[in-house]
């Protein structure tokens, strides 16, 4: 009874780890560590023991025994990783190799106190490998009210178990050397100088927030945006609240083919009753339950081998929602399963010979996967009506989003790669630039998924620790007690932990056990809740100051 990795899988490599045989792979010091799609359990080398199951952050590990239907395909696919042999394969003690970080070496002016700017995944994983040592504080800072980045805002509302992860997060913060600044924004309530004057080291964990744009005529029009943009008003996002989603057309158009564009035609085209069952924001399931739209198309540029979404959400997708192809999109399918050797290439052309034909009646709300449809413009006057191919076809469509990835923003006196969108660095070291650091897609680019950041941002911090050891970083010009009455003397509604988590039990509070949340999507609306938070007198507030 081998165990199984799930679609849900984070790729944070915790299982790796916590395995005692080294039978899940690719782990964090392999080559394919970083590109790939999943991770997967060897059937033949698994013991059953299921230390991979608790080790898990999000639930995606379960005995090939205790699978649904919509899980039995990863059997296949787990097993499929590795190369056919004979028999059961003897267990081995090897472990994955772990590279944690060297021990900081005390100085005699106290801990080695690092700021975090971000608290999505990134921020959070490397907050954790800070304070798996003695005489670390860290603080985080990040410019909404709630925490988690693109966990809280990014995933899609119906993978709640991806979201899991967040309750490895709240553990991170319940740390006594963990501080949050929530609604402090660093470039504009204060500077990188300001974070330098009361830490040792700045490391920047920010992602890459803006979309990349797509340069046609029409992009701008009403009725066109990103499918980043959607999944933020999805999930209920203060910046996307109001984001102006016309549902009322029979057709969208998604240009782009990666598990974005994936997530947003599932949400578009799923039964509304299930979604109330999840964090979906009020605003976002009332348009979907008036919603007209019939199909969604994902047109990509290119054929059906260069398909850019995974294996693991093609799965998902296929298993709960209506996805099919048309007849001449059918042939270049079976013409490139004939030429393509590659397993997860194969492995994705096999699962979409086998998808419904787009000629069949719509009986419900579809997807449909169109290749080599390069966009030229977008159709219409005052509002968008359709997409213009380069080949001289149209699709009429109400609502047309792209979705072509994602772009990193530069940070104000950090050196900026305008053509990578990365801050330039070598292993999370900013180039040129004492005491600071990145972690995460504004160090790598926006690869990975969720637990890719976590290798990510141990290799950042064993840098920093290196040089906190070697004498490079100096030390701060402030007590540790001055931060704070910085901090709300320039932000004044600046939320901790503790508003955290009033917002968190308001918001959970608010789903009536119906639902794991319903969130709050104005910030006035999270800052009062945040305000109901007890407080601790005032003398303990200082004592905490002076011990941070």
């Amino acid at each position: 009874m081998p165990h199984v990795i799930t679609q849900s899988c984070c790729s944070d490599g915790s299982c790796v780890y916590a395995c005692p045989v080294n039978c899940i792979h690719p782990s964090p010091d392999e080559p394919g560590f970083a590109t790939a799609e999943m991770l997967y359990i060897d059937p033949d080398a698994c013991v059953d023991c299921g230390a991979c199951v608790s080790a898990c952050p999000v639930g995606a590990i379960a005995p090939d025994s205790k699978l649904t239907d919509n899980q039995l395909p990863f059997i296949e696919l787990n097993a499929g990783f590795y190369p056919k042999r004979e028999g059961k394969l003897p267990p081995t003690s090897k472990l994955a190799p772990v590279l944690p970080a060297p021990m900081v070496s005390p100085r005699p002016g106290g801990p080695l106190r690092v700021a975090i700017v971000g608290s999505g995944p990134a921020a959070m994983y490397a907050a954790d490998e800070l304070l798996t040592q003695r005489g670390v504080r860290v603080n985080i800072f990040e410019k909404l009210p709630t925490p988690y980045g693109l966990v809280r805002a990014g995933v899609a509302p119906d993978h709640q178990s991806t979201k899991r992860v967040t309750r490895l997060f709240d553990r991170v913060s319940e740390h006594t050397g963990f501080t949050a600044f929530l609604n402090v924004e660093v470039g504009k309530h204060l500077s990188h100088a300001d974070l330098l004057e009361h830490h040792h080291a700045v490391l920047y964990a920010v992602g890459a927030p803006n979309d990349r744009r797509l340069d046609i005529a029409g992009m701008g029009l009403p009725g066109s945006a990103t499918a980043t943009e959607v999944v933020a008003w999805f999930n209920g996002h203060p910046d996307f609240a109001d984001l102006p989603v016309d549902l009322g057309h029979d057709r969208v158009v998604i240009i782009g083919n990666g598990n974005v564009a994936l997530d947003v035609a599932r949400i578009l085209t799923s039964d509304p009753d299930a979604l109330a069952r999840t964090d979906i924001a009020d605003h976002a399931l009332a348009a979907l339950r008036a919603s007209k739209v019939q199909e969604v198309v994902i047109a990509a540029r290119r054929g059906p081998k260069f398909s850019a979404f995974t294996l693991p959400e093609l799965i998902g997708l296929t298993s709960t929602c209506d996805v099919v192809l048309d007849a001449t999109d059918h042939q270049r399918v079976i013409a490139d399963l004939a030429t393509v050797e590659d397993r997860l290439t194969r492995n994705k052309l096999e699962i979409l010979t086998k998808l419904g034909d787009a000629s069949a009646p719509i009986t419900r709300p579809r997807i449909r996967l169109a290749y080599q449809l390069t966009p030229q413009r977008l159709l219409g006057d005052e509002r968008i009506t359709g997409v213009g191919f380069a080949d001289g076809g149209t699709l009429d469509a109400g609502m047309v989003l792209t979705s072509i990835g994602y772009r990193g923003k530069a940070i104000a006196d950090l050196p900026f790669d305008d053509v990578a969108a990365v801050v330039p660095n070598d292993g999370g070291r900013v180039l040129d630039t004492a005491g600071a650091y990145v972690a995460g897609w504004i160090k790598r680019g926006p690869t990975g998924f969720i637990g890719t950041n976590k290798s990510c941002a141990a290799e950042t911090v064993r840098n920093l620790v290196e040089d906190y050891n070697r004498g490079q970083l100096g030390d701060p010009a402030h007590k540790p007690a001055a931060l704070d009455k910085l901090v709300r003397s320039r932000q004044p509604a600046v939320v901790d932990a503790v508003g955290w988590r009033a917002i968190d039990a308001a918001e959970i509070a608010r789903g009536g056990g119906q639902r794991p949340r319903d969130k709050f999507v104005d910030i006035a609306d999270m800052l009062a809740a945040a305000a109901t938070a007890p407080r601790p007198p005032a003398y303990k507030r200082l004592l905490a100051g002076l011990h941070r």
